[in-house]
C-alpha cells in the first residue's frame, strides 16, 4: 500500500507540476513597416487568459509556465511565439494580409484558417450575415467545392466535392446535429445559419475526429450558446429582413451579459414565408399534360428557434450549459397527393382542385437540444486542457397529410466527446473518446426505414510537430459501430397472394444486429516556405459502415417518387428478401494537395483532390417498378402509377477535381475575387457516372467600399451537367448575378446597418442537377431582400 501511495503521489505531482510564481511577459506588436498595431489579441495557448495591445502596440500578460503566445489581428497573419517566465520585451512583427484570419474551432488544435493542413472555408462576421439563407445548403453553396442538394428553399443540405448525405457530417459546436436530414433530401437540417457566429467547412483528414463516415467533409456551425470567454457588459443585436420572392419576413435577436465570471446568452429567430416565385417554366403532370408555372407550390415556411445558455469562466475552469428549441412547419414540394375524379363537371373539378390544394403535405419539425461543457486548463508542461462536451437531442419530423399526421420520424441522440490536449516532447496534440447513441424510429405509411439503434464508441488521436518551416500532422481513429433493428417479416417479400396463415407469419419480426470496426488514419504536412505562402498535402484512409437507411430501407418514399431498398435486400424475380450477408464497409483513400498565398494584396488557394472509394454505397435504378397491387414488377408495361425501384448497392468509385479562389486588392477600397470548382465522379471499370453530381461552377465577385457604403456584385456560372447515369437527364447551365449594398448608420451607442440584396438580378431560370425534384423546383427568381440590423 505504501508503494502504491508513493507511485500515485509521483504521478499526481508530475501532472500538477507548475511554477510556484507567475511572471509578467511584456512585448510590442508591430507591422511590416515597424508601426505599432493597436488592439491585437495576445492569448496564451490552451488557456483562457488574453489581453489587447495598447495604442503603442505594447502588452503585458501573466504566465506561470513555459507557454505559447498566440498573437492575432484582423488583416494580419497570426504569429505564435514560445515564452517562459523569463521572457521580456518581445518584439512581435505581423505580416499584412487581405484575407481575414479566424480560428477554426473544428480544427481541435486552435489553428486559424491560414495554418490548417486540410482545406477549410469559413464564413463569419458580416460575410456570413450577408450570405445567410434559411437553409445550410443555400448559405454555403457559393464556397469553392460546396454545392447544395436543393429540395426547394426550405430543405437544402451541403454537398462537398460531390458527396452528401451521411458522408458530410453536420455538427453544432463539434457535436452532431442529430436530425433526420441524412435519411432523405426532403428532411431539413436543424442547424440554423441565422444564429451562427461562424460556419466552418472542413475537408480531408482532419474530419476523421468527427466520425469515420465524414469522408466528404464536416460542416461545423459555431454559436456562442455556451460562452467560453467572460462577458463584462450587456451586448446585443437585432435584425429584421424581408424577401420579396416569397413574401418572407425574418426577425432575429441576441442578448449577452455577464458579471464576475458568470455569463448568459439568449438568441431567437422567427421566419415566415409563402411559396416562392420563379421565372416561367413548364412541368409535365402525371397525365402527361404540360403546364406553365411561375412558382413552386407548397414551399412555405413558418419557423421559430430559441436558444439559452449560461457559463462560468474562471482562470482554470469553464462550466456551461445550453438549451435550444426549434419549431418549424414547411411545405414539401412535389409531395402533394392528387386523386382522379371520373365523370365530374368542370365546377366539380375546380372544387376538387381546391380540396387537393388543401391536401398538400407539409412537415412539422421539432427539436429540443441540451448541451453541456466542462473544460479545465492545467498549468503544467504535459496536459494543457481537459475538455468534455455532452449533448442530448430529441428530434421529431412529422409529415402532415389532410391535417393528420401521416408519418413521423424521430431521432433521440446522446453524445459525449472527451478531449485531452497535451504536449509530449516536441509533439502537440489531442487524444479523445467519442460516444454516440442514436435511437431512430419511423411510424406511418412512409416509414421506409425501420426503427434502429446505432451506437458508436471511438478513440482518436491527433498529433502535430514543427520541423522548422514544416508542420507535420498525424491522426488516427478506431471506432466500434453497432446497429440494431427489428425487421418485419412482411418486408421480406412482396407476394400479395397470401392466405391467413401466411399473413399471420408476415407479422413476425426478425431481430437484426451487426457490428463493424472502422479504422481511419491520416497524415499531412504544411510547408510555410515564406510568410503568407504555403504548400500543404495530406492523405487519409477511412472506413465507413452503412447507415440504417442504406442498409435496411424497404418502402415507398413519396418525397423522391421512388421505392427504396437497402443493401441488406436481395431481389429474386419480383420479390425482395432480407439477406444481409457479406455487407462490406465503404473504404475511402483521399489525397489532397493545396497551394496558398495570403501575403499582401494578392492571394489564392488552389486545392487538388483525388478520392478512391471501394464499396461506394449509392442508389441504383433496378429497372423494376413498385405498384401497390402487384408489388415489384418490370417497368415494361407497368401501370402509370407505379414508381421506380431504387436499391442501395456498392461498387468501386473515384472522385477527383479542383477548387480554387483568388483575390486581388486593387485599391484600399476595391477588391476582386475569382472562385470555382470542378468535380468528376464515376464508377470504376467503365460502369458509368455517379448520380446527381453537382455541375461545375465559375464565379467572380467585386467588392467596393465608399466610406460607410459597401457594395458587392457577384456573378456565378453553373455549367451544363452532361456526365449522367442511365436514368438521369442532362441539366442545362445557367448564370446568376447577385448584388449587395450595406450602409453603416451612426446611431450613438448603436452600430446599425441598412442593407439590400438583389439575388438573381436577371431572373434567370436555373435547375439544380443535384436535386431529386429538379424539374419541379427550379431556383427562385429575382429577389429583393432588404433589412436593418443593429448592435449595441
Amino acid at each position: 500500500m505504501t508503494k502504491l501511495t508513493l507511485i500515485s503521489s509521483a504521478i499526481f505531482s508530475v501532472l500538477c507540476s507548475q511554477s510556484a510564481l507567475a511572471a509578467t511577459v511584456t512585448g510590442k506588436v508591430m507591422d511590416d513597416k515597424n508601426q505599432p498595431i493597436k488592439n491585437a489579441t495576445i492569448h496564451i495557448h490552451g488557456k483562457t487568459q488574453g489581453v489587447k495591445s495598447n495604442e503603442l502596440g505594447e502588452f503585458a500578460i501573466e504566465v506561470d509556465s513555459a507557454s505559447q503566445l498566440h498573437i492575432s489581428k484582423d488583416n494580419y497573419i497570426d504569429s505564435r511565439i514560445a515564452v517562459t517566465e523569463a521572457s521580456k520585451n518581445l518584439a512581435v512583427s505581423l505580416e499584412p494580409t487581405s484575407v481575414e484570419t479566424v480560428v477554426v474551432y473544428a480544427s481541435a488544435l486552435h489553428k486559424n484558417s491560414l495554418e490548417m493542413i486540410s482545406p477549410v472555408s469559413v464564413l463569419s462576421g458580416d460575410e456570413l450575415r450577408n450570405k445567410s439563407k434559411p437553409t445550410l445548403g443555400e448559405t454555403l453553396k457559393g464556397l469553392p467545392g460546396v454545392n447544395a442538394s436543393y429540395f426547394g428553399p426550405v430543405s437544402s443540405s451541403p454537398i462537398i466535392r460531390g458527396l452528401d448525405g451521411p458522408r458530410v457530417k453536420i455538427t453544432q459546436n463539434g457535436l452532431d446535429a442529430s436530425d433526420a436530414s441524412r435519411i432523405g433530401p426532403d428532411h431539413a437540417t436543424s442547424s440554423d445559419s441565422l444564429a451562427a457566429e461562424q460556419i466552418e467547412v472542413l475537408r480531408g483528414p482532419s474530419t476523421l475526429l468527427y466520425g469515420s463516415g465524414a469522408i466528404g467533409g464536416v460542416v461545423n456551425v459555431v454559436d456562442n450558446r455556451i460562452p467560453t470567454s467572460n462577458i463584462d457588459d450587456l451586448t446585443g443585436a437585432a435584425e429584421y429582413s424581408h424577401d420579396t420572392v416569397s413574401n418572407a419576413n425574418t426577425v432575429a435577436a441576441k442578448l449577452e451579459t455577464g458579471n464576475e465570471g458568470f455569463n448568459f446568452h439568449f438568441d431567437g429567430t422567427k421566419r415566415s414565408g409563402d411559396d416562392y416565385q420563379t421565372p416561367n417554366f413548364t412541368i409535365t403532370d402525371d397525365d402527361g399534360d404540360v403546364e406553365k408555372e411561375d412558382s413552386v407550390e407548397n414551399t412555405f415556411i413558418d419557423s421559430e428557434t430559441l436558444n439559452f445558455g449560461t457559463s462560468y469562466v474562471g482562470e482554470h475552469l469553464t462550466v456551461g450549459f445550453s438549451y435550444g428549441s426549434i419549431d418549424t412547419d414547411y411545405g414539401i414540394p412535389g409531395h402533394e397527393h392528387h386523386h382522379e375524379h371520373e365523370g365530374e363537371t368542370e365546377e366539380e373539378h375546380e372544387e376538387h382542385e381546391d380540396e387537393e390544394a388543401e391536401e398538400a403535405v407539409y412537415a412539422h419539425l421539432e427539436q429540443d437540444r441540451w448541451q453541456g461543457l466542462i473544460s479545465y486548463a492545467l498549468h503544467n508542461n504535459w496536459i494543457e486542457t481537459i475538455n468534455l462536451r455532452v449533448g442530448y437531442t430529441d428530434y421529431s419530423h412529422s409529415e402532415i397529410e389532410d391535417g393528420a399526421i401521416g408519418t413521423t420520424f424521430t431521432n433521440k441522440t446522446t453524445e459525449a466527446r472527451l478531449n485531452v490536449e497535451h504536449k509530449f516532447a516536441d509533439w502537440h496534440g489531442m487524444v479523445g473518446y467519442h460516444y454516440s447513441d442514436s435511437d431512430y424510429d419511423a411510424i406511418g405509411e412512409e416509414a421506409f426505414t425501420p426503427a434502429s439503434v446505432t451506437t458508436t464508441n471511438a478513440l482518436y488521436l491527433l498529433e502535430e510537430r514543427e520541423f522548422g518551416d514544416v508542420t507535420v500532422e498525424l491522426g488516427a481513429r478506431i471506432e466500434d459501430y453497432k446497429i440494431e433493428s427489428q425487421i418485419s417479416e412482411a418486408e421480406h417479400g412482396h407476394d400479395h397472394d397470401h392466405d391467413e396463415a401466411e399473413e399471420e407469419h408476415d407479422e413476425e419480426t426478425l431481430g437484426y444486429s451487426k457490428s463493424f470496426t472502422n479504422l481511419s488514419v491520416s497524415a499531412g504536412a504544411i510547408w510555410q516556405y515564406k510568410p503568407g505562402h504555403s504548400i500543404a498535402t495530406s492523405i487519409s484512409h477511412s472506413e465507413r459502415a452503412p447507415l440504417s437507411a442504406e442498409l435496411l430501407s424497404n418502402g415507398l418514399h413519396i418525397a423522391t417518387g421512388t421505392y427504396e431498398l437497402g443493401l441488406g435486400y436481395n431481389i429474386e424475380g419480383n420479390e425482395a428478401h432480407f439477406e444481409p450477408e457479406n455487407i462490406k464497409q465503404e473504404t475511402s483513400t483521399n489525397l489532397d494537395l493545396s497551394f496558398r498565398r495570403f501575403s499582401g494584396d494578392f492571394g489564392y488557394t488552389v486545392n487538388f483532390f483525388y478520392n478512391d472509394i471501394k464499396n461506394f454505397y449509392f442508389q441504383e435504378n433496378t429497372g423494376l417498378v413498385y405498384d401497390e397491387e402487384d408489388g415489384l414488377e418490370s417497368a415494361i408495361g407497368a401501370h402509370d402509377d407505379a414508381v421506380a425501384v431504387y436499391q442501395f448497392t456498392s461498387k468501386d468509385a473515384e472522385l477527383y477535381g479542383i477548387e480554387f479562389d483568388a483575390h486581388y486588392q486593387i485599391t484600399s477600397s476595391a477588391m476582386v475575387k475569382v472562385f470555382g470548382d470542378s468535380t468528376r465522379a464515376k464508377l470504376k471499370d467503365d460502369e458509368g457516372n455517379l448520380p446527381r453530381i453537382p455541375a461545375n461552377k465559375l464565379g467572380s465577385e467585386l467588392q467596393y467600399d465608399l466610406g460607410d457604403l459597401q457594395l458587392t456584385l457577384t456573378g456565378t456560372h453553373y455549367f451544363d451537367q452532361n456526365d449522367v447515369t442511365a436514368f438521369e437527364t442532362q441539366t442545362d447551365g445557367y448564370t446568376l448575378f447577385d448584388a449587395q449594398a450595406n450602409y453603416q448608420l451612426g446611431l450613438g451607442a448603436v452600430d446599425a446597418q441598412l442593407y439590400i440584396n438583389v439575388d438573381n438580378i436577371t431572373d434567370e431560370l436555373g435547375f439544380v442537377h443535384s436535386s431529386f425534384i429538379k424539374d419541379k423546383a427550379p431556383l427562385p427568381g429575382r429577389n429583393f431582400r432588404f433589412g436593418i440590423r443593429g448592435y449595441f
